[in-house]
């Protein structure tokens, strides 16, 4: 049974934001966990990334909010600073118009701006454990005033050791208060925090979702970061996607793509979560009637919207987890027809790769990065193919004079090579520039090198020589309890 947010009768103003964010159907954990969120019941919710337990929780979560109150009234703990700015763009969206205030507070930043910002009454607190230990240890953030809190990869936070981190700041929030809980996975440290903070919480379990892929061509490509434009154009005009969709891991990868393929000659639009639903919906309209010939999209953007068609998937970018990836792929291959879909893999991202394809059950095919050359030969490869479809369709009395007269002078070869030289799109080597992405580890592989995932979230981290007393504490703290966690 379908179930669509309308089912959840929210307020009008989370209808309101809900419906620009282009969100119409619930997922899975929304659909069993919105409801009791709402109910004022604790959850535990056992779910991957990427199906949607941010809307999940963010939705009853604001719906609670009372704009008109200046306290504190919920936080959100992240494991790293990536993940509470993820977070709090998106409660920022849900809450926009019911003016619901949203601050997120981590390691890495000024933490004299983060007090200033904490005096202007945010009503929610999205935080990496370390930073908002530090606020409550200085008396800058007090939390008498809430009633949620949400411990989101619960069991990231148990990898990086911010454990006790957790029930400290636990301790400082009323005992009245609604807890919700989400992990991939329940070791034994998280079940404690669930009997010891939470009042009979139901347990949600969403498995990830098995699909199949047996009509798509699945690849990936070894490739450095500074080449991958390069290695996409050149797929592109070997392989002339009739239709194509560019993931890109980020809103700003999304736009400097989108740029630097229109800088190259392809027509192209971008497709993000900072865009309105009505340009969503005009850049999937012209993609749909072959106007543009490749949608460039973030996978929160291309969720939930109906794109049949495609012939040829690129993730630029390998995604967050593997249900993306099924989802991302997905895209092509519908309706008994087969796909091609083709992944970027960074050196540093083949343990991603390899998680992809024990989700999957299926190994992904290695493609060699095409050369120069073969981006040549494939134009002139399409233009023989429309130099075919021409002769055949034998309509050409207008021309067949001008033609005879050429070949009065140049042998039939040469005029053919002319012909097919002069409609060759050639290469384009315009340059672009394209911030780099930092490549992306699986969470095994992130909980076996503890410094690289401290530096991630900082826990009051505040670069190389300008940590405080309490952030140097804080550091060997942290190595210790990874220590025991981790062995």
């Amino acid at each position: 049974m379908t179930i669509t947010f309308q089912d959840f009768q929210l307020s009008s103003d989370l209808t309101k934001a809900i419906k620009r964010m282009g969100f119409e159907e619930a997922t899975p954990i929304q659909a069993q966990t919105i409801p009791l969120g709402l109910a004022n019941k604790d959850v535990i919710g056992q779910a991957q990334t990427g199906t949607g337990k941010t809307a999940a929780f963010g939705i009853p979560l604001v719906e609670k909010i009372n704009p008109e109150s200046p306290n504190i009234q919920a936080i959100v703990i992240a494991p790293t600073r990536e993940l509470a700015i993820q977070v709090s763009e998106e409660l920022y969206k849900i809450g926009q118009d019911k003016r619901a205030r949203v601050l997120p507070i981590y390691g890495g930043q000024d933490i004299g701006r983060q007090i200033r910002a904490l005096k202007k009454n945010p009503h929610i607190i999205v935080g990496t454990p370390g930073r908002l230990l530090d606020h409550i240890n200085r008396r800058t953030m007090r939390l008498q005033t809430v009633n949620t809190v949400v411990l989101d990869e619960a069991d990231e936070m148990l990898n990086m050791g911010f454990i006790e981190d957790i029930e400290s700041i636990l301790s400082n929030v009323p005992a009245e208060h609604q807890t919700l809980l989400f992990s991939a996975t329940m070791p034994a440290p998280i079940k404690r925090i669930a009997e010891r903070f939470m009042t009979n919480p139901e347990h949600v379990k969403v498995k990830a979702k098995e699909m199949t892929v047996s009509n798509i061509q699945q690849f990936y490509l070894e490739v450095h970061e500074r080449k991958k434009f390069d290695t996409l154009t050149r797929l592109l005009d070997i392989q002339s996607p009739e239709l194509a969709i560019v993931f890109g891991r980020t809103k700003r990868r999304v736009d400097e793509l989108t740029e630097a393929l229109n800088l190259r000659g392809y027509t192209a639009e971008g497709i993000h979560g900072d865009l309105t639903q009505a340009k969503r919906m005009v850049a999937l309209r012209k993609f749909k009637q072959g106007a543009i010939e490749v949608l460039v999209a973030t996978d929160v953007a291309a969720r939930g919207l109906d794109i049949s068609g495609v012939t040829h998937v690129y993730n630029f970018d390998v995604p967050q987890d593997p249900e993306s990836y099924v989802h991302r792929i997905g895209r092509t291959g519908r309706a008994g027809k087969t796909g091609m879909a083709m992944t970027f893999i960074t050196p540093r991202e083949k343990d991603m790769l390899r998680a992809i394809e024990q989700t999957t059950k299926r190994k992904m095919d290695r493609m060699k990065a095409p050369t120069l050359d073969e981006a040549i030969e494939g134009q002139q490869q399409v233009t023989v193919d429309r130099l075919r479809t021409i002769i055949e369709e034998n309509n050409l009395n207008f021309y067949m004079t001008a033609a005879a007269e050429l070949l009065e002078d140049h042998d039939s070869v040469t005029v053919v090579a002319a012909a097919i030289k002069m409609m060759t799109k050639e290469p384009d080597n315009t340059p672009v520039r394209l911030t780099e992405e930092a490549p992306l580890r699986t969470k095994r592989n992130k909980s076996h090198h503890p410094r690289s995932s401290k530096r991630r979230d900082g826990g009051g981290y505040r670069g190389k020589n300008n940590r405080s007393s309490y952030d140097k504490k804080r550091s060997s703290n942290d190595r210790r309890q990874k220590k025991s966690y981790n062995s």
